[in-house]
């Protein structure tokens, strides 16, 4: 699709050369061929992958020219666009619709006048005011990766990382690689703040069983040359530190053109991401993004959400009709042989906003148990309980998450229900699959909950229910429940309950391994009259639950993984 163009060349500038700039850039000169099209780079290199720079730190991608997705050179040979590196904008003078450029090299300034001004700044490093803190190297562009990488070439003994994001893990496996000692230090409670605690504890217990230590609910208090200085006194040595905190929108070309920031301290947009000068436009980690499940809005640092949001932005300055999409937040990340993936709300969010949800969780097999190599998984689904829409997702697991999460994220964004994931057809063959795939299980167990066919009972839930009288039973076999059971439960194994359980006063609470027998044996007390109600998600829900409050990973090594 090409666009008609009449009057004078349009002029576009472009400020940041990475994903959301570059999709512009890109989409643009292949909508219209006349436009004179100028990207402003304030790093030496555009167009680059900067997801993979943990990868490059650890030696897992060799050549750093594969970081390099393009060159200047080659932009300029293939699309005409006149991309400038080593170069930042110091002046936007909107009312006059000019930039002033500065070379970082020569310190030369430059004026370019503009007719459409696209931003697309990124983010920044978090960098708490902690003493010591220059000393800490941080990741976010190939510069950075490139002098993490000669500090590696040293071989440090010692390494801490602080923050437990998807970066800081990354980073920290990616250390371990290179034969470091790798300590994770996260302020908060747990490690990946997307996922809620009983998954976040198999990621943290995955991490100590690859030799890292990981301090999570302390804050650093200093850094020294020697290591890093714990709020609680401690001492954690490293001679290597990496600061993975988070990151802060980059607005300070916002502030230069005197454009509306957000409640939560990004750029303001509207729906063709124009900001408050609607010849500037702005994309990426600086924006504020639609949120899908509530309505509002927020901060999401995700490059495939900056490439869409610059493919828009330059249909919308060729005058093509553009829709507004909101965004889910839908993330991965490895942590050596794990992945963990969530899209959506995590119950932390729907708890802390009042919304009213429901939540099931299961621990199916990657593919057909019965084909060797089927991995574990623990998938948790919330969905609201009045119209079944799909609240989040989230996964972790060793083979098979990416699937699910993306099947769940596309339901999501194409309004099918919680229990309407029974229905999705999907590809099933043995090595990839179970006839009933793990997506059309949480469907299944969904409409289960919402139709009353299973009354379930949260872990949280299971101590008040014992306490008031209820009987708690482990329908596993005598043999499973000795390698682990729930403190104070009886052991009536699912196929002896009908000759057994009548020795149990009042109502039940159930469980199984992961949920399944347990729904079999609460349908089967039903029968019998008695009222009862099946633990969700099983022993291994309460195991990870339970490990996840005392902040012990080290307890599901052994046991889950």
């Amino acid at each position: 699709m090409t666009v008609t163009v009449t009057g004078p060349p349009l002029r576009v500038v472009i400020v940041g050369g990475v994903a959301g700039g570059m999709s512009t850039a890109t989409r643009l000169r292949r909508l219209d061929e006349s436009a004179t099209i100028t990207v402003i780079e304030r790093s030496g290199h555009v167009s680059y992958a900067n997801c993979g720079l943990p990868y490059f730190v650890g030696g897992v991608i060799e050549d750093e020219g594969d970081l390099l997705l393009q060159t200047p050179e080659r932009l300029f040979e293939r699309f005409r666009l006149d991309v400038r590196v080593d170069c930042e904008v110091v002046g936007i003078d909107a009312a006059n619709r000019e930039v002033t450029t500065r070379s970082t090299v020569d310190g030369r300034t430059e004026p370019i006048g503009y007719d459409r001004l696209v931003l697309s700044p990124g983010a920044l490093p978090v960098r708490p005011p902690i003493p010591g803190f220059d000393r800490v190297r941080v990741l976010r562009t190939v510069e950075d990766a490139e002098r993490l990488a000669a500090d590696v070439t040293g071989r440090p003994a010692t390494a801490v990382v602080i923050g437990a994001g998807f970066i800081g893990l990354e980073t920290a496996e990616n250390l371990a690689h290179q034969s470091i000692a790798v300590t994770v230090v996260e302020a908060a409670d747990q490690v990946l703040a997307p996922l809620d605690p009983e998954l976040a504890i198999l990621v943290a217990a995955e991490l100590a069983s690859k030799g890292i230590v990981v301090e999570t609910g302390v804050a650093v208090s200093k850094i020294t040359p020697n290591g890093v200085g714990l709020a609680d006194g401690r001492m954690i040595p490293g001679e290597l530190v990496v600061g993975s905190i988070g990151v802060r929108p980059d607005v300070r070309l916002a502030e230069m053109a005197g454009l509306a920031l957000s409640a939560h301290g990004g750029i303001a947009v509207d729906e063709f991401n124009r900001t408050s000068e609607p010849d500037i436009y702005a994309v990426g980690d600086a924006v504020e993004k639609d949120d899908w499940v509530g309505g509002g809005h927020s901060l999401i640092a995700l490059a495939n959400i900056a490439n869409r949001q610059g493919r828009r932005v330059a249909d919308h300055i060729c005058g093509l009709p553009v829709a507004g999409s909101p965004s889910l937040g839908t993330a991965i990340v490895k942590v050596f042989d794990l992945a963990a993936a969530s899209t959506g709300w995590n119950e932390k969010r729907l708890m802390a906003e009042g919304r009213r949800y429901r939540v099931i969780h299961s621990h199916p097999m990657s593919h057909a148990g019965y084909y060797p190599g089927a991995q574990p998984m623990s998938l948790k689904l919330l969905f609201d309980p009045d119209d079944g829409s799909i609240l989040g997702a989230q996964a972790v697991g060793k083979g098979g998450v990416d699937k699910r999460i993306d099947v769940i994220a596309t339901a999501i964004t194409g309004g099918i229900t919680a229990d309407g994931l029974a229905d999705l057809e999907l590809a099933y063959s043995p090595p990839f699959s179970s006839a009933k795939d793990p997506v059309n299980m949480l469907g299944y167990m969904a409409e289960n909950v919402r139709t009353g066919a299973c009354d379930v009972v949260a872990y949280g839930e299971l101590q008040e229910l014992t306490e008031s009288g209820w009987t708690l039973i482990d329908v596993r076999t005598s043999e499973e429940h000795e390698r682990g059971a729930i403190p104070g439960s009886v052991n009536l194994p699912l196929d002896h309950l009908r000759e057994e359980v009548v020795e149990a006063k009042g109502p039940i609470v159930v469980y199984c391994e992961v949920g399944q027998r347990g729904h079999t044996a609460t349908s089967l007390l039903h029968e019998l009259g008695i009222e009862a109600r099946n633990l969700d998600g099983g022993y291994r829900t309460w195991l990870a639950a339970d490990a996840a409050r005392w902040r012990e990973p080290l307890r599901l090594v052994k046991q889950m993984l």
